[in-house]
């Protein structure tokens, strides 16, 4: 079931977030978050854009929000997206489902343009962005380091 996210939640997301940060380079943090971190994170996000949590038998699978964009004012009609799955619960559709309600609440909400930054290469996401109808228009190389490896980043944009 998809649902708004909730701070009970806070837990089970830092720690489908923090998989990542420990283990892949799809988030160029490198210090995992502590549950206070990540509860003030999901406050400042839920207060303004959408934000959903993906729940089968009481366990988060997935979650996605949007967020700022940039700063300046201009920027206001625009938000960045992300998505995150249990590592466990990939492959199921369940960023399908999180996306499209995602997408469906932004659109309602009067915003023109979503923007999806992709630590590349990553199959799975640029599948499920081109899937909802981003397209690329950027692709910045070696612009993160971690674990050792420079890492090239690719940013996705779906116009309403």
């Amino acid at each position: 079931m998809i649902r708004p996210v909730k701070m009970k939640d806070a837990q089970q997301l830092v720690d489908i977030y923090n998989h990542y940060v420990l283990n892949t380079v799809v988030t160029f943090d490198d210090v995992p978050f502590t549950v206070d971190a990540f509860k003030e994170k999901i406050e400042s996000i839920y207060k303004i854009y959408p934000f959903y949590v993906f729940e089968e038998d009481n366990k988060i699978l997935g979650y996605a929000y949007a967020n700022k964009w940039r700063e300046k004012p201009a920027y206001k009609h625009t938000v960045e997206s992300t998505v995150y799955l249990h590592h466990e619960a990939q492959g199921k559709q369940i960023g399908t489902i999180l996306y499209t309600e995602l997408l469906k609440q932004l659109k309602e909400q009067d915003y023109h343009v979503v923007v999806g930054g992709l630590t590349l290469p990553n199959e799975a996401s640029v599948k499920l962005h081109e899937k909802f109808g981003f397209t690329q228009v950027s692709h910045f190389k070696e612009v993160g380091l971690k674990f050792d490896k420079w890492l090239d980043v690719g940013f996705w944009q779906l116009t309403f």
